[in-house]
């Protein structure tokens, strides 16, 4: 085919993002496009409905476009999967009212501000222009709030009086007492930007905190009353949340079932690793020899920092050209330590020219001041590579294969958390955590998904406990309460890490169990693919081709797989 032969589903997939990042700044700055970092969007009911009229008509001008070859039909799966589920949020109510402690359009706004670049005067620039406007921009999304509160969606209590907390942490009323925003306007000061733009820096950012402080007593205040206790959201509304993270409809009961019997199994599986440390021991035995050998544990954020900083270093290198093609822009990795301390660990990929390099981000939580080695192993794999690093970065890299829309904007929880765990246990099949303390800390780490997958669904569909080896709680219904006991009885995590995750599960739901569920499938496709093809099967030509395809839901994934 032509180069110039017309492409309609990609020219219609790239005007979208040309348009939508016009009316969506903050996806512009975490897709890393230019030229959009110094304005916010239009978060009032108007701004909301702007957003969705360009995604309806998206939809049905890509619906009614021909793809011209099978690259272009995957592009079409893929954009009307993502788009259409995005449609079903919106008229379920979801996507303006959902505030919970991972997700909301505050903290979009407010992790924006890590991904500017400020080693320049105009960056810092762009900052003070977008903090100006955080006060109107959080004005609109109050009146959002409002709106949808009057249609009967309004998220749990639980969560606005968290997220009210978090906004007590951002703006130094917290227990830390540190003001993010001025904190920001601080460093500006540090890096020698002119005096007069460091004033109006110092103006903005404290009304910008000004603003989050009370959008933060508006919620605890005025929008928790009006909001229903209960945070399990019911069979209905999780199923639709199942199919936007995972890209494909499954068999919620049948995935319950099986998050346990995959959960006894790691169990067994890390027993037989706790013994070749500890003979005899038990799992605490195992994790105190582990803390108490040397080297295994650093007391400071900055030398952990260091440390993940140098294992994703040398692993990139190492797998480069051997296990995986990995091209030379994404052969860099940086590990930070998030501003904030709500807890988790998460990656935000690289700019679209790659001037800003994808990044790996720790946000320690408040009172841990431990940081175990042999727990983090296995995400630096998860994060870094052959994880979201290398699954992000190469799709940021094939403009000749992937529409700008596939490239930037398509995300998949299932495809992309489930790569990243399976990322993980092709690390122990590569021989990198032979080391028994490195394999000790995956096993708990996949076990810890798959816990995710039975408190996650049991929480929100209310289930009954069944019979389980741990006899923990046989025939009673999950409540929030059972949700954390079981997450701190199976998991090796700090209690406040294991209290923002079991939040996090009841403010997102159906995410939390893509790991799992998406790395099975994942599995599933890999194991299919080697019998197709026998002995040709090559496994690094597998992994170029599937990531090759960019992120796209989990069915359009499988069937685009059978092709190869």
């Amino acid at each position: 085919m032509s180069d110039t032969t017309p492409r309609p589903v990609d020219a219609l997939a790239e005007q979208f993002v040309t348009d939508l990042v016009v009316l969506d700044p903050l996806t512009a700055t975490y897709a890393g496009i230019a030229g959009h970092d110094h304005r916010l969007p239009d978060l009032s009911p108007d701004g909301y409905a702007a957003r969705t009229a360009l995604t309806r008509k998206a939809v049905a001008d890509v619906r009614a476009a021909e793809p011209v070859d099978a690259r272009e039909e995957v592009a079409k799966a893929a954009f009307l999967e993502r788009n259409q589920l995005e449609l079903e949020l919106d008229d379920a109510g979801v996507t303006a009212s959902r505030i919970s402690v991972i997700t909301s359009a505050l903290h979009d706004l407010r992790e924006t501000f890590d991904l500017i670049d400020t080693s320049s005067e105009a960056g810092w620039a762009a900052v003070d222009a977008r903090l100006a406007g955080v006060p109107d921009a959080l004005e609109g999304y109050r009146r959002t709030l409002l709106a949808e509160a009057d249609r009967g969606h309004v998220s749990a209590r639980p969560q606005l009086l968290q997220v009210a907390a978090q906004t007590r942490s951002w703006t130094g009323a917290g227990t830390g007492g540190s003001d993010f925003f001025r904190d920001l306007a601080t460093t500006a000061q540090q890096a020698g930007v002119p005096t007069t733009l460091a004033a109006q820096l110092s103006s903005n950012a404290a009304a910008a905190s000004q603003a989050v402080a009370e959008l933060g007593r508006f919620l605890a205040d005025d929008l928790t009353p009006r909001a229903p206790e209960k945070e399990a959201v019911g069979r209905e509304l999780y199923a639709l949340h199942s199919r936007y993270f995972l890209g494909a409809a499954v068999d919620l009961d049948e995935t319950y079932a099986w998050g346990w019997e995959e959960l006894a199994r790691l169990d067994a599986d890390r027993d037989r690793v706790v013994d070749l440390i500890v003979p005899g021991g038990s799992l605490d035995d195992a994790v105190a020899a582990l803390d108490a050998q040397p080297g295994r544990v650093f007391t400071s954020k900055d030398a952990f920092r260091e440390w993940m900083q140098e294992l994703a270093d040398r692993t990139l290198a190492e797998l480069a050209d051997t296990h995986f093609d990995i091209p030379e822009p994404v052969r860099r990795i940086e590990c930070c330590i998030a501003p904030t301390d709500d807890g988790g660990v998460y990656y935000t990929g690289p700019s679209e020219d790659f001037s800003r390099p994808g990044r790996m981000w720790w946000s320690v939580p408040a009172g841990q001041d431990s940081f175990s080695t042999w727990r983090e192993v296995t995400t630096v794999f998860h994060e870094g590579v052959p994880g979201h690093h290398l699954q992000i970065g190469q799709t940021a890299y094939r403009t000749e294969q992937l529409n700008r829309w596939q490239r930037l904007l398509c995300w998949v929880s299932g495809h992309g958390e489930g790569w990243a765990l399976y990322a993980e246990r092709l690390m122990d099949e590569l021989g990198y955590l032979d080391d028994a303390g490195d394999k000790l800390g995956m096993l708990d780490a996949q076990a810890f998904r798959a816990a995710r997958v039975v408190v996650d669904i049991g929480m929100h569909l209310e289930l009954e406990i069944p019979a389980n080896p741990w006899g923990f709680h046989v025939g009673e219904r999950w409540t929030p309460e059972l949700g954390l006991e079981f997450m701190l009885a199976r998991s090796r995590m700090s209690e406040p890490e294991l209290r923002f995750e079991v939040q996090r599960y009841l403010g997102w739901p159906g995410q939390a169990p893509s790991y799992k569920v998406g790395e099975r499938i994942w599995l599933q496709a890999r194991e299919d693919a080697r019998i197709r093809q026998g002995d040709a099967f090559d496994l690094k030509a597998f992994h170029r081709a599937a990531l090759d395809l960019g992120s796209l839901g989990l069915d359009p994934l499988r069937d685009a797989l059978a092709r190869l």
